[in-house]
């Protein structure tokens, strides 16, 4: 049922990931007549779930970051602020070529607060500390000026190439599938640099970061890739997995009389005569044309400006690349050895690491107690990952394609990971799941194309185009980013 909109006015939010639905939540809320149009079978994005070995699962994000307030306010609007759970704080680990280690407890991609820190210590080596600590005496301005800087190249000059390559390139490979070398430290890591020049180091800036967040930030995978994420920093789940999340939101929002359209694509979307929206979806042999006064385009990059090349032209120029191609495999086991957690919560892969295909392992029933309970005595859930933006630089990892392969990949990897013999004949289930383009990859100089994309698009009464393209990796940037432009078009 579409209810008569109280403003006159009708939209249309292109895309039923979270963005989407969060734009069709604050419009329906503002008295417009919402039609929500999605071209898969069902809503959320990589939020998405799964069930394997008879476990409801998420096959997409499993975590969010807690900085902020956007989420917890959400959370409360949705009914859900009492089913946030924190993960287990025995912590991840990091495998190396030197062999696995702790993944330190403090840190912003993996950058230390404090080289001296026992875990960092153990990491790095004397030597490496000691270079990371000229991060002290060096002048702030070093890598903190105003031009575009990527993440490598500002860990490299301030803390040196060991934070670089046994922390950092393993933390971001697990957050942004890609090589640090490649990434918009402003984008990954917004605020970081201007708190650099407001305490003086990059140490110094990352703890300012973590007690912003609430006392530790993201030293693991993003709350919303697939890799382990560093128990200890500032991340939470929802108890039941964070499919619920948008179970809640397509709820209330048919509550509230939004037309929610499930695999239709849209083909179209331009002006017409009368300067509405016109937006042309369905089959090809007999499409429909949906009028709107507004228009949200909550897509990936590639596929908001390929749906906007006649009303907007001029973002051609800005179309960004796909993101990486992601493939996680979810293994159910029955394997009491693991009751142990050999290593904590999950485990990193750095790129030099030879023999071992997956780039980050999550032990699931040893992340989330709520799991561990669901599942039963000796019974694991792992998820592994698989892939990167650009094969990584240095990265020794071949990526296996087909299902068969990557099952394969996935035992032989966890046994190697967690140092516990796994074979076919201890899973009881498993499933593969592929995510194109979920984590998308904000090169050197991406912020400021976001800035041109999104004046461009403000040119364009009653046009918004949101999703993590332009907000960043990450729930809590994605949510906080498309409230922000709710508000700016209301």
């Amino acid at each position: 049922m579409t209810t008569t909109p109280a403003t006159g006015e009708r939209a249309v939010v292109v895309g039923g990931g979270v963005s989407g639905l969060l734009s069709a939540l604050r419009l329906a809320q503002a008295g417009h007549g919402v039609t929500l149009l999605e071209e898969r079978s069902v809503l959320g994005g990589a939020v998405a779930r799964h069930t394997v070995g008879g476990l409801l699962l998420d096959a997409g994000a499993e975590s969010f970051a807690t900085r902020g307030d956007a989420i917890p306010a959400l959370l409360e609007e949705l009914g859900l602020a009492g089913e946030v759970v924190a993960p287990d704080p025995s912590g991840a680990w990091v495998r190396l070529p030197q062999g696995p280690r702790e993944l330190p407890r403090t840190g912003v991609l993996g950058i230390p607060a404090d080289p001296w820190d026992e875990e960092v210590r153990r990491t790095l080596g004397l030597a490496g500390s000691l270079r990371a600590s000229l991060d002290r005496v060096l002048p702030a301005s070093l890598g903190a000026g105003s031009g575009v800087s990527s993440v490598a190249r500002l860990v490299r000059l301030r803390q040196g190439r060991r934070v670089l390559k046994r922390l950092v390139e393993p933390v971001v490979g697990g957050v942004h599938a890609a090589d640090p070398a490649l990434l918009d430290v402003d984008m990954v890591a917004p605020g970081l640099r201007r708190r650099m020049r407001e305490h003086g180091s990059l140490g110094a800036a990352v703890l300012a970061q973590r007690q912003a967040s609430g006392g530790q930030a993201a030293n693991g995978p993003a709350a919303n890739s697939p890799g382990p994420r560093r128990a200890g920093s500032a991340v939470a789940g929802l108890r039941g997995g964070m499919n619920r999340l948008v179970t809640a939101l397509e709820q209330r929002l048919r509550e509230l009389g939004v037309d929610i359209r499930t695999s239709t694509r849209v083909s179209a979307a331009i002006r017409d005569c009368d300067g509405k929206w016109a937006v042309e979806h369905g089959p090809a042999e007999a499409p429909e044309v949906l009028t709107a006064d507004r228009l949200v385009v909550a897509l990936d990059g590639p596929g908001a400006v390929d749906l906007l090349a006649s009303a907007v032209p001029s973002l051609a120029a800005y179309r960004p690349e796909p993101g990486a191609e992601i493939k996680l495999v979810t293994l159910v086991l029955d394997k009491p050895e693991l009751d142990a957690h050999p290593r904590g919560t999950g485990i990193l892969v750095a790129p030099q690491v030879e023999g071992i295909q997956a780039k980050a392992l999550t032990h699931a029933t040893a992340k989330w107690p709520w799991l561990a309970e669901l599942a039963g005595p000796g019974t694991h859930v792992l998820r592994l990952s698989y892939g990167r933006q650009d094969g990584g630089a240095g990265d020794a990892r071949a990526v296996p394609e087909s299902d068969g392969e990557l099952f394969a990949a996935a035992l032989a990897d966890a046994s190697e990971l967690l140092g516990v013999a796994l074979s076919s004949s201890d899973v009881l289930d498993h499933d593969v799941v592929r995510w194109l383009g979920a984590l998308p990859f904000a090169a050197v100089g991406h912020k400021q194309r976001v800035e041109t994309v999104r004046s461009l698009c403000a040119a364009e009464p009653g046009l918004e185009v949101v999703g993590a393209w332009l907000a960043g990796t990450g729930l809590a940037a994605v949510v906080a980013d498309t409230f922000a432009g709710s508000a700016r078009q209301a």
